[in-house]
């Protein structure tokens, strides 16, 4: 038996906390900062998942044995360095990489030059900053459009653009690097060509040596119906992709996870915990996007539930050396997730409004993201306030179980996509 922290506030954390509070293997189980659902299934601290200090004296007091780290930020900024180079903090196992490793989400160019040095797939690209922004102009003007521009750092999910024009991507380009579009992630850029294809997200719990495959997703970041206007962290996602043959997931293991998995060990880049794969598949053939360093969200709300297994167990093997005897088991059955948003969102959008019918909903499971909890009632606190995921026989059904539940519930200027799935 142990206890258990999970850092992060949203519905993959949620999740998380849903899956692990099922196992044999779970005591106590903590949440920082959690939010309405986390608080009732596990204890909810009040710090911040960048409150390193705070974390250690709550891993103190509440005798911790395990952090699962939900958000990408604290792995960047070197939490697990901090827990192991802590000689108070002896034998605590963290699920998330070092700070090194985590600069493959951390930073754009490092990951292009692993993925280049490992000879796995991705678009082909060149890397500027201000002092070289005329190589950048000369490059825009010697490929194709549409042009993508990525900060080569953190920008909350806000850092790439795709842009028609060759005057606007250097436009743009200047906006970044000179003028800090992005702060501090925009001081250098990573301009890449355009791949034209279907997206999907891959995901594996590794401890460096070996890995296991855990379901794949596929998400929907576009506010608008049909995939169109702003970005958002993601309208709902579908598990697994039925475009994800046999043959194609053949091939991404063998030209890109197994790669990983080995450029790490080659590169002597220790790792353990979970690998993101954003990909996109052109015609047959899939490449590298990005990779993430944690869960996605909202794939996670999709891709926890398909495991049938213990989870908490599956995440101790990482660090007592058992994961490759770990017999994971997935359900069959697809998986939905749909998000309900604030009014506005992603632009400005209000909070501290009540949700009602929440306990009416009995078909389907539902991940509080920025949901809060008051005086026995419920409020949202973001803009992406509830994942709504259900299982189903096929994808059609487990839409539909999930669009019945979203009737049940209701909050003022409640948004969300009524296509999920539209593509598939």
């Amino acid at each position: 038996m142990m206890n258990v922290l999970i850092l992060g506030s949203g519905g993959r954390e949620h999740a998380f906390a849903y899956k692990i509070k099922e196992s044999r293997l779970c005591k106590n189980l903590f949440v920082a900062p959690g939010n309405s659902g986390t608080a009732e299934i596990a204890v909810n601290l009040d710090i911040q998942v960048d409150q390193f200090v705070q974390i250690e004296s709550a891993i103190i007091k509440h005798e911790i044995s395990l952090v699962v780290v939900g958000p990408e930020a604290p792995l960047v900024e070197g939490f697990h360095d901090y827990i192991t180079q802590n000689n108070k903090l002896d034998n605590i196992s963290v699920i998330g990489p070092k700070k090194v490793a985590a600069q493959l989400e951390g930073s754009k160019d490092f990951a292009k030059e692993f993925l280049n040095r490992h000879n796995i797939p991705t678009a082909a690209h060149e890397t500027f900053t201000v002092d070289n922004i005329s190589s950048g102009y000369d490059y825009i003007d010697n490929t194709n459009p549409p042009y993508v521009l990525k900060a080569d750092g953190l920008a909350a999910g806000k850092g790439v653009l795709i842009i028609d024009n060759p005057e606007e991507a250097k436009k743009s380009l200047y906006e970044m690097l000179v003028n800090s579009q992005f702060g501090s992630a925009s001081s250098s850029v990573v301009v890449e060509e355009f791949l034209d294809g279907i997206e999907l997200s891959c995901f594996v719990l590794t401890d460096g040596e070996t890995y296991k495959l855990l379901p794949s997703a596929k998400d929907y970041k576009r506010i608008g119906e049909s995939d169109t206007g702003l970005n958002t962290g993601g309208m709902g996602a579908i598990s697994p992709p039925p475009f994800l043959s046999d043959s194609l997931m053949k091939k991404i293991e063998n030209e890109i996870i197994n790669p990983t998995i080995q450029g790490l060990k080659k590169d002597k880049i220790e790792y353990q915990g979970f690998i993101f794969f954003g990909l996109i598949k052109v015609g047959d053939e899939p490449y590298v996007i990005e990779y993430n360093v944690r869960m996605g969200d909202p794939e996670t709300e999709a891709v926890i539930p398909r495991i049938k297994s213990d989870f908490l167990e599956l995440l101790h093997s990482v660090n007592s050396g058992s994961l490759s005897d770990y017999n994971l088991i997935i359900d069959d059955n697809p998986a939905t997730t749909v998000f309900l948003v604030s009014g506005g969102y992603p632009e400005l959008y209000e909070k501290n409004k009540q949700i009602f019918g929440l306990e009416t909903v009995t078909n389907s499971m539902v991940f509080h993201a920025g949901a809060i909890k008051k005086d026995e009632k419920i409020f949202t606190s973001g803009g992406r306030v509830l994942a709504i995921t259900s299982l189903a026989n096929t994808i059609q059904q487990a839409l539909e179980k999930s669009y019945e539940s979203i009737k049940k519930i209701n909050f003022e200027g409640m948004n969300f996509r009524k296509d999920i799935g539209f593509d598939l």
